[in-house]
């Protein structure tokens, strides 16, 4: 028997869960209930996504919420393609010797052909100009390119932990969106807006549970890559 769908103010009052908590448990959940979340809290969490930080204070965000089946199916279609072409053999082959991975590709199966069936699709915009959106594309250096996306990913980073706050099953994918061009078309963006990843939003099938994660030895290295100085030759 699953769970009740929590109202709106339900899932509002949960938003006092510890930070830590929320870090600590939070992980990507790709299969999801059909049922409605409300507007209120998927408004509350873009709220929150807005409060993160953006270079140089642009606050150049732009979301798109989407909840037209037809949109869905279309963006499904190219999900289901870049799937095919990009990833499926690659990871299927590791998936053949690592378990984890074969749960992961059990997910992503799932959430590929359920896709349309999602409550809610944020999908999170930049803006190449904050203020005018009337810049020019110029192909952009290694340095650029990190400055500009790293004024997206903080503030999707508050909707995941806003939405785990709430119980709510969130992930972040990109490969819907690999065909830029198809993308804005699908979505009506002007050109200056860039869509740079989509966060599918229900309420989870099943429970949240621990995440395994890498100890922090294996990936933290001083002044220089390899140097273990914190953590001894072992």
């Amino acid at each position: 028997m699953r769970a009740p769908i929590p109202s709106a103010a339900e899932a509002l009052a949960r938003l006092d869960m510890p930070l830590v908590e929320a870090m600590m448990t939070q992980r990507a959940i790709r299969r999801v209930l059909p049922d409605p979340v409300d507007d209120e809290i998927v408004l509350k969490c873009i709220e929150l996504a807005l409060r993160a930080p953006t270079g140089a204070n642009g606050q150049n965000w732009e979301f798109i919420v989407v909840k037209d089946p037809r949109i869905k199916r279309k963006l499904q279609r190219r999900y289901r393609l870049a799937w095919r072409v990009f990833h499926r053999t690659s990871i299927r082959d590791i998936a053949s010797y690592d378990d984890e991975m074969a749960k992961s590709v059990k997910a992503i199966e799932w959430q590929l052909e359920h896709f349309a069936e999602i409550p809610v699709l944020v999908i999170a915009c930049l803006r190449l100009s904050a203020r005018e959106g009337r810049v020019p594309y110029v192909p952009m250096p290694h340095a650029a390119a990190s400055a500009f996306f790293g004024s997206i990913y903080p503030s999707v980073q508050n909707l995941l932990l806003a939405a785990r706050s709430m119980g709510l099953g969130a992930s972040l994918i990109t490969l819907p969106l690999w065909n830029l061009t198809s993308a804005r078309r699908i979505l009506k963006l002007p050109t200056e807006v860039t869509p740079c990843c989509v966060v599918p939003l229900g309420w989870p099938r099943g429970r949240y549970g621990p995440t395994t994660r890498r100890p922090v030895d294996e990936v933290v290295h001083l002044d220089s890559y390899g140097n273990r100085a914190w953590f001894g030759p072992g």
